[in-house]
């Protein structure tokens, strides 16, 4: 009986996951994902330049939240955002891929999820204090924990190895595997060079946040770890960083460009 009722959960997903309509209402979350890089992008050149702004995921929802019609862009973006991480969610456990691609699918799937939650929360007319306290509160409640400096150690490391993956899939151009074409001509290079340097700028932001996490993890201060708001405003704090951190603004700018191609060409198989 058991078993005949997983057999029934799974095809009854297997339906959902093959839908035309998740795939469609999924390729949203990629469009939702670029509107917001091109906001993060937009705050960051902001803040390079001397301005105030949260320039982080937090900071970009809010931002779009108060543009006219925000409201209802926010809500696209939660139906989005919900559907490709359903879609990743079901490719990750349903897939019939090899296992490393797999926990990717589901890793993924996990990421949108927790754009969704965020984007709800400022639909609904809540907020965020700020990835950077949000960041010191984690960084401090793992540091509490039985070997906790190893635990943010071990965060450091993985948010640099997905920020140096980044780097990498930018400079390859590794990132053309997951279109199933990019329009062709002068907009297909469009696309290319909007990835390349959005991977890029994407990683070496990824790389700077992982580096304050292994500072707090070395000093044991919950205060060095930052999320992408402080790790920006990090960069722009050294040598050439203004001009540095309008180079990442205009990489993550530039990160939204392709999420949106992305959108259109996606292989979704």
């Amino acid at each position: 009986m058991s078993n005949d009722i997983l057999d029934e959960g799974s095809r009854r997903a297997r339906q959902v996951a093959d839908h035309p309509w998740l795939e469609k209402v999924a390729r949203v979350g990629f469009a939702a994902s670029g509107l917001i890089h091109l906001v993060l992008g937009w705050i960051a050149g902001r803040v390079a330049l001397g301005s105030g702004g949260e320039a982080d995921t937090s900071g970009a929802i809010a931002t779009v939240r108060e543009a006219p019609a925000g409201p209802l862009l926010l809500w696209i973006c939660v139906l989005g955002f919900v559907a490709l991480a359903l879609f990743q969610l079901l490719d990750g456990i349903l897939g019939g891929g090899e296992t490393g691609a797999r926990v990717k699918a589901a890793g993924k799937g996990v990421l949108y999820a927790a754009l969704g939650v965020i984007s709800v929360r400022f639909a609904v007319g809540g907020g965020s204090s700020g990835g950077q306290e949000s960041s010191t509160d984690i960084t401090q409640r793992l540091m509490e924990m039985p070997a906790g400096r190893l635990l943010v150690g071990a965060v450091a490391l993985g948010v640099i190895a997905v920020g140096g993956y980044h780097v990498y899939k930018g400079f390859t151009k590794k990132f053309l595997e997951d279109l199933s074409a990019t329009g062709g001509g002068s907009l297909g290079t469009g696309v290319t060079v909007a990835g390349m340097i959005g991977y890029v700028a994407k990683g070496v932001a990824l790389l700077v946040v992982g580096g304050l996490f292994g500072l707090a993890a070395w000093q044991a201060d919950p205060d060095e770890a930052q999320g992408m708001d402080g790790a920006l405003k990090t960069l722009a704090e050294q040598p050439f960083g203004t001009v540095l951190l309008l180079l990442v603004a205009v990489g993550l700018a530039l990160y939204g460009v392709y999420s949106f191609a992305r959108a259109r060409y996606a292989r979704m198989d």
